[in-house]
């Protein structure tokens, strides 16, 4: 269950990585930095993925406000290549922001949210957290549940 979960957000968060910014120019540019980091994550190239995922967060942060769901999405991706290499401490803090943006921006069952809430208990397992991971499996559950 939690590999499915894992693959599930890797997927979800990929797809996700190609929505465009507010502006339309630095729409662009987001858009193709979020592109390459979707290519490198592809062909393995982590730190180089990281790399790039790093500028597309902060265009994101330069170009619309700080609680925008663009910056969330950024963040997400973000999370996702620390949390590949092993870099937890470094992924978690990027998940719970993405999670207060979106707790504010989005209705409280949108997916988007669950999304969020699922790879956090997935970090949360992977760090001996399961309570906690657990809490955060049960309210995605219930909003994945809303959804159908």
């Amino acid at each position: 269950m939690i590999k499915f979960l894992h693959i599930f957000a890797v997927t979800v968060a990929l797809c996700l990585a190609t929505a465009s910014a507010h502006s339309q120019s630095n729409g662009i540019e987001w858009n193709i930095l979020n592109q390459e980091v979707e290519s490198l994550y592809h062909k393995g190239e982590y730190d180089r993925a990281v790399a790039v995922a790093g500028k597309a967060l902060e265009l994101a942060e330069r170009n619309v406000e700080a609680n925008h769901l663009y910056v969330a999405t950024a963040l997400n991706n973000l999370a996702l290549h620390y949390y590949t290499k092993g870099r937890y401490t470094q992924a978690e803090p990027l998940y719970k922001r993405s999670l207060a943006i979106r707790e504010k921006a989005l209705s409280p069952d949108h997916p988007k949210l669950a999304m969020t809430l699922e790879k956090m208990a997935i970090l949360y397992w992977n760090t001996g957290r399961g309570k906690d991971a657990e809490a955060l499996e049960k309210r995605a559950a219930a909003i994945r549940k809303n959804i159908r």
